[in-house]
């Protein structure tokens, strides 16, 4: 399985792994010219927006690893963006990371949740 394609199979896996608590999918693959968001999505009275790593071996470390100072950059300027295409942005947001782990028939061993896990500090 190429990266891609395992790319593509952990955002499902997220997508209903996420419908299954409760968050209601609004967007996938929200790109604008700060980067780009996996998932947007309504839980509970707060939109969030979602980062998906997905890894088939934990060789250069775990999916939550991999993301780097930039891409929290690119994350956070690209949830602005988004509320600024909004005609009332609502006053609760956060971005949630979901790390989908895959074992050797590319079925999920381990899918984690972290919510508000990168902020603007």
């Amino acid at each position: 399985m190429k990266r891609r394609e395992t790319g593509i199979l952990g955002e499902k896996i997220a997508r209903d792994f996420l419908t299954n608590r409760g968050y209601r999918i609004l967007e996938t693959n929200y790109r604008c010219p700060h980067g780009e968001v996996d998932i947007i999505a309504w839980h509970r009275d707060c939109l969030v927006f979602v980062e998906v790593r997905t890894k088939r071996s934990l060789k250069f470390g775990s999916p939550e690893e991999s993301i780097t100072p930039a891409k929290k950059e690119h994350l956070i300027a690209t949830a602005w963006h988004y509320q600024q295409t909004l005609e009332a942005p609502p006053p609760l947001w956060r971005i949630d990371i979901v790390a989908v782990e895959l074992d050797r028939q590319s079925k999920p061993s381990r899918i984690e949740l972290t919510e508000n896990a990168v902020t603007g500090d």
